[in-house]
């Protein structure tokens, strides 16, 4: 008889080797002071412990701090399988970080869906809004692109990074 091995551990066994590095928290101005862990593990709010990877055993808020980081990192694989332990599928923060590691994984339309869930769940989260609009312009779409910018000026005005950041991305696409 053929043993099936649950997906859940599955996920949480191929995660943990990607989870060994340490990395350091960047680029959505955000500061953390959470520990970064070793050993394949991930830092529980909660337990205020580094624990294993697994659907349902960590809180979601450690789940996206660390699929972020490793989203900052470059490490867009790990960040994809990290997040998608979460439990909160419509966690706007989530999609975003979904969004933004499949859109630098080349997968830009896949980045798309995730960024218009996100929205669709908080159409105020202006970084979405500002990656959106640089997957736009990654398909060429520098309409669409604007449209977004003009989305956050509503949101936080011209002097909010977000907006600063779209705002280079499009003159600089525009000058090339």
């Amino acid at each position: 008889m053929k043993r099936t091995f649950p997906k859940f551990l599955a996920v949480a066994f191929l995660a943990a080797p990607l989870l060994a590095t340490p990395v350091h928290a960047a680029g959505d101005g955000s500061s953390s002071d959470t520990p970064k862990c070793s050993g394949g593990k991930v830092w529980d709010k909660a337990k205020k412990k580094c624990v294993d990877p697994q659907r349902g055993m960590i809180d979601d808020d450690s789940i996206y701090e660390t699929g972020r980081d490793l989203a900052m990192a470059g490490r867009y694989g790990e960040a994809i399988t990290v997040l998608s332990l979460a439990s909160d599928k419509s966690d706007p923060r989530i999609l975003n970080y979904l969004g933004y590691s499949h859109r630098k994984a080349g997968r830009v339309l896949v980045g798309l869906g995730y960024y218009r869930e996100a929205l669709i769940q908080d159409p105020d989260y202006t970084l979405v809004r500002e990656y959106m609009g640089e997957a736009y312009l990654q398909n060429g779409d520098v309409q669409a692109a604007v449209e977004q910018l003009g989305e956050i000026e509503k949101r936080c005005g011209k002097g909010c990074r977000e907006y600063t950041l779209l705002a280079e991305q499009i003159d600089a696409y525009r000058k090339s």
